[in-house]
Parts: structure tokens; C-alpha cells; sequence
């Protein structure tokens, strides 16, 4: 039996073929790209290889690779064995200039031997979509498995609702993500800059994207809003929104063409078997956008705009019209509507001399939607009058600008008359009385004279011009003193704003960080993020005496430097603004994101608040 086993291992030693295909190196690319076209370059290099070089991609920006994988193969067909070993070698490149390309030979030892692989050319043209491609970078996976009609597997896009705006008037920005492959680990690494505009994040994705199937070009792609901003234009002029980038990681296919051609059986047991797939990161970038805006009109201004613009409704109340003088009434002003809600001043009262007035309270409550921005903005003025009679509160005028109508639109309060009875502490009821009063006697009667000799005795020492006295006058002296220096120096400290602004932005900071870890700890994602890209920006608007019109990634950056903080501080602190934009969508679970985000904030306030003075 044993010599049977071997004569058969014999006779299939002597008929075996060791190799039934050429030891050699293999390019596997297109050969006409266009110009910001990514694509891939695979070197096959079958045999027993090592060591491995790939050429120099002059002309081309290099964004991937390399990403090896291997395979082998046994096949035995009438008694004959062939045996095959190929290694891959991935790259990823990027067309960044227009021509004709040569790509030197890739070399390799194999069995012992260097072998080089051949000399290809690459012509990257400006043909077809390029009209897309100078604003957008082409994101391809080109894999023999995976091609689109124009090259793209990811790729996102930026889009306005409108390219003309007026001064003040809202606009929604829109980042959304088109995919045809696996997407994982979406991260932005660089923000866009929204210079000369006010801008509001109203992204609402509860955590995570919501996707959609939509063909473009032929294609079926994945879509998902990523980012949704409304931004409105504080400066007339073309106004330029920088582009966002993101990175990402893909899974790409590899490629599983052989030389002899292609096997769907050897295929699906390459799939099912080997490492077929990669894990590549990207890098993608949306166009820019260009917004142009109009000035308001100066024709028909009425004198009572104080800045707003959308479309608005006005209306007043008041809790009472009849009361005594120095008793409190409330008078409400009340706007609502869509537009900049939160940027405009509302009206003042126009009230009676005798009328005294407390400091409004102001609030806001708002509505983000894909719409744009809409709330209601209360004003609440607390109002006394100090004497009686009857009194008109004259009406007041609100005017704002409507775009879509292109005129200002002026509406108007009710006038109210109040009924002012006299008060018993009211000031002019006061009635003063003369003459004399009743005599009373202290006693049960009228006491005789004392005609003994009666001398007066002290009962102790006296407090009047004593020292004690003198002392406690000159105490008395040197607090007023102080109290009056004190009081100058606050009012001088409360004069300069920047430095009341800058001892005040922890103590802010402070509070709105308390109020997004209240949130953190109900679960309320959205309430978090809001609360505490607030403290945020809040922070370092205060801090550096930025308006919250004029923040932005790039002049946070240069104020921090222009103080002399460290770069680390800086990166620090800048890093985790674009973090907190985004951390809703990274992967993990939503409680250790808010927990890990607000421990960094913290962190970052700290080391901010040591090195900016």
C-alpha cells in the first residue's frame, strides 16, 4: 500500500507544473482620468515576492495607500497542480494637473530575482463634468467592481436656498453627503467659515443622519443631511462661505481580476475567504458658495426700524388700566414671525412724565425647521405711576423689512387710557396739618414747686464730646470715604465693557455648563449641545471682546494668538468647537459623547481662563 502511495506521488511529481503563470508585476488603473479625479493604481505581483517599490507619482497627489492583500490558489486538472501567489498593492491618487503622465515601472525581488513591471502613461483631461469638478473634488473609487458613471462613490455638496439676499435677511446652507459605499468614522476637519454672517447650527438629526436612496447620474446613492445652518448676512457685498471638509473612512472592494480572466466561482470564495475588502480614508470637501447682498432700500425707511427683517406680526397688552398711583402695571410688546428674530431691538413705551419704568425683560423663544428660523420675541416693561389723574399710554410703532414683498411694512400698538386714583403714599396726596395739640399732663396732677435746696447731681458720664464720640464721627468720616472711592471705582470698572465683559465670561460659562449637565443627565441630546456650544461661544466671545456676529473658527485663532496663549491651548480650544458641532455624529454611545465633550470643555475653559488675561 505504501508503495502505491508512492508511485502515485511520483507520477503526479513528474507531470506537475509548478507555476501555470508568469512570474511578473501587474498595473491594473485607468488610463484617462479628469482633472480632480480620485482613482486607484493596483501592482499584482504574482510569486513569491518581497520587497516591494512602487514608483513615484509625480503630477499626482497621493491621499491613500499603500493597502497590500494577498491570495493563493491551488488547482489540480488531470493530474497537473498549479499553484498561483499574487500580492496587491493599492493606491489612491488624485488628477491635479491637466496632460500626458508617465508612471516609471513598480519593482519587486521575486524567487530570488528583481523583476520591474511595465512603464504606463495617465492623461487627466478637463473633459466632461469638469464644469463640477473645479468646485468639487472628485471622490472614485475605481475598482474593476465599484464605478460610477463619473468616477464618484462619496462626495458632498453644499447648496443656498437663495444666491441674492438682503441685508439681515435668513438663509439656510445645507451640507448633505451622497455615499455608494460603507461609511464609517464621518469626521469634519475643517469647519466652514461663515465671515461677515450671524449663524445658527439648526441640524436636527437626533444623533445621527437620517439616509435616503437617491439616483444621480444614473446612480443609486445613499444621502444624508449632515449639517444644516442658517446663516444671515451682517455686510452688503458678494459674501464667500468657505468649504466644508470631512474625513471619512470607506470600504472598497478589491480587485479580483486574474490574467486568465474572470472566475465568479473563484470570485465567491475569494469573497468569502480572503480579505477582499479595505478600509480606506478619505477626504472630501463641498464647493464653496458665493452669497451676493443688497443693501436695504433707503426709500420709505420709516424712522421706527430697528433692524428687523422677515415677516412679522406686532401686538400689545396690558394687565390693567385703572390702579392707584405708586402701584406697578405691565405693558407686553409681543413679535412674532420668521426672519432675524433674534438680532433686532424691540419698540420702547412711549409713557407720561409721572410714569416711572423698570428695565424690560426680554424674551425669545424660537423654532429651527428647514424653513429657516420663527419664534416670538416678549418684551415686558413694569411701570408705575407716582401721581393720580388720568393718563394716555400713546401707541408705538414697529417697522420691519419684508424681502419677499422688497418694502418696509409698519405696524402699530393700541393706545391706552389708565385711571390713576390717589394712593396713600402717593406723593401729591400728601396733606400737611397746623395748629396746636391737645395738651397732655403726665401724672394724676399738676406737681408744687419744690422750694428745698436742691442740687443737681451727674449720673454718669456723658457720650456727647466725649472721645468715644469724637472716634466713631471720624470712623463715621473715613468709611464714607471709602464707600464713595468704591463706588467710583465700580462705576469706572462697569464704564469699561471689554473688561467687564472678560471678568464676567466664566462666571457665564459656568452657568450655562451647569444647565447642559443638567441636560446631560436627562438624556436631552439636543438640549446639551445647544446649551453647550453656547457656554462655548459665549466663553470666548466674552473673553476676547468678539461679537457673536464676527465668530468664526479662523478669528477665535487669531485673537487666541494675538494674547499669547500656547498653540496647544489654541488647538485645544478651537478643536473642540468643531467638535461640538459634530459630536452628535460620531459613533459610540450618545452618553459617553455628551460626558466625554463636557469633561473637555471644562478642561478647555480652565487652560483657556490661565492664559488669556
Amino acid at each position: 500500500m505504501r508503495r502505491f502511495l508512492s508511485f502515485c506521488i511520483f507520477l503526479m511529481a513528474v507531470s506537475t507544473t509548478a507555476f501555470a503563470q508568469d512570474d511578473g508585476i501587474t498595473v491594473k488603473c485607468k488610463r484617462n482620468v479628469l482633472l480632480n479625479e480620485q482613482f486607484q493604481i493596483s501592482f499584482e505581483v504574482s510569486g513569491d515576492s518581497k520587497d516591494f517599490h512602487a514608483p513615484n507619482f509625480l503630477h499626482f497627489q497621493l491621499v491613500g495607500g499603500p493597502y497590500q492583500s494577498s491570495s493563493s490558489s491551488v488547482q489540480i486538472i488531470n493530474g497537473s497542480i498549479t499553484k498561483s501567489q499574487t500580492k496587491t498593492y493599492s493606491y489612491y491618487l488624485v488628477a491635479i494637473e491637466e496632460g500626458s503622465f508617465k508612471i516609471a515601472p513598480a519593482s519587486a525581488v521575486i524567487d530570488g530575482k528583481k523583476v520591474r513591471g511595465e512603464e504606463f502613461e495617465i492623461i487627466v483631461s478637463a473633459n466632461g463634468n469638469n464644469a463640477n469638478n473645479a468646485t468639487v473634488r472628485k471622490q472614485g473609487q475605481q475598482s474593476n467592481n465599484q464605478t460610477s458613471s463619473d468616477g464618484r462613490d462619496i462626495f458632498v455638496e453644499s447648496s443656498s436656498n437663495k444666491k441674492t439676499l438682503y441685508l439681515g435677511e435668513q438663509n439656510l446652507i445645507t451640507y448633505r453627503l451622497y455615499f455608494s459605499v460603507p461609511v464609517s468614522q464621518l469626521q469634519v476637519s475643517k469647519s466652514p467659515s461663515y465671515a461677515k454672517f450671524w449663524t445658527k447650527d439648526i441640524t436636527d438629526n437626533n444623533g445621527a443622519p437620517q439616509q435616503s436612496t437617491i439616483s444621480v447620474g444614473g446612480k443609486q446613492y445613499q444621502t444624508a443631511s449632515i449639517m444644516e445652518v442658517v446663516t444671515i448676512p451682517q455686510s452688503v457685498g458678494t459674501l464667500k462661505i468657505d468649504p466644508l471638509s470631512l474625513t471619512c473612512y470607506t470600504q472598497v472592494r478589491n480587485s479580483n481580476n486574474r490574467q486568465n480572466g474572470y472566475d465568479p466561482f473563484d470570485n465567491f470564495f475569494n469573497d468569502v475567504f480572503s480579505n477582499s475588502y479595505s478600509t480606506v480614508k478619505r477626504e472630501i470637501q463641498s464647493q464653496p458658495i458665493e452669497i451676493e447682498v443688497k443693501p436695504l432700500p433707503t426709500e420709505g425707511k420709516p424712522m421706527s426700524f430697528q433692524g428687523a427683517v422677515g415677516q412679522y406680526t406686532f401686538t400689545s397688552k396690558i394687565d390693567k388700566t385703572e390702579l392707584k398711583a405708586n402701584e406697578a402695571f405691565t405693558l407686553i410688546f409681543t413679535v412674532s414671525g420668521k426672519g432675524n428674530i433674534e438680532l433686532f431691538d424691540m419698540p420702547k413705551p412711549d409713557l407720561p412724565p409721572d410714569f416711572e419704568v423698570y428695565d424690560p425683560k426680554i424674551n425669545t423663544k424660537t423654532k429651527n425647521n428647514s424653513f429657516g428660523i420663527s419664534g416670538t420675541k416678549t418684551v415686558e416693561y413694569v411701570i408705575i405711576p407716582r401721581s393720580a389723574g388720568t393718563f394716555d399710554i400713546k401707541s408705538v410703532e414697529f417697522s420691519y423689512f419684508d424681502p419677499q414683498k422688497e418694502k418696509y411694512v409698519t405696524l402699530k400698538s393700541d393706545v391706552y387710557q389708565m385711571h390713576v386714583a390717589k394712593g396713600s403714599e402717593s406723593g401729591g396726596n400728601v396733606v400737611y396739618h397746623s395748629g396746636q395739640e391737645d395738651i397732655k399732663y403726665i401724672g394724676n396732677d399738676i406737681q408744687h414747686i419744690n422750694m428745698t435746696d436742691t442740687r443737681l447731681v451727674g449720673q454718669g458720664n456723658a457720650f456727647y464730646r466725649s472721645t468715644a464720640y469724637f472716634i466713631l464721627i471720624f470712623s463715621l468720616f473715613v468709611l464714607l470715604v471709602l464707600a464713595l472711592c468704591l463706588d467710583k471705582k465700580i462705576h469706572k470698572f462697569n464704564q469699561n465693557e471689554v473688561l467687564v465683559r472678560n471678568k464676567k465670561a466664566t462666571k457665564t460659562a459656568k452657568k450655562r455648563l451647569k444647565k447642559a449637565y443638567e441636560f446631560m443627565k436627562e438624556k436631552k441630546q439636543d438640549n446639551f449641545y445647544e446649551e453647550f456650544s453656547q457656554a462655548l461661544w459665549g466663553y470666548i466671545s466674552d473673553k476676547l471682546n468678539i461679537a457673536r456676529s464676527q465668530l468664526s473658527m479662523d478669528t477665535v485663532r487669531d485673537m487666541m494668538s494675538a494674547k499669547k496663549a500656547p498653540s496647544d491651548v489654541i488647538d485645544n480650544f478651537v478643536g473642540l468647537l468643531n467638535s461640538c458641532e459634530f459630536a452628535r455624529f460620531a459613533p459610540g454611545s450618545a452618553e459617553e459623547k455628551m460626558d466625554s465633550l463636557y469633561s473637555q470643555g471644562i478642561d478647555a475653559i480652565i487652560k483657556a481662563e490661565k492664559n488669556l488675561k
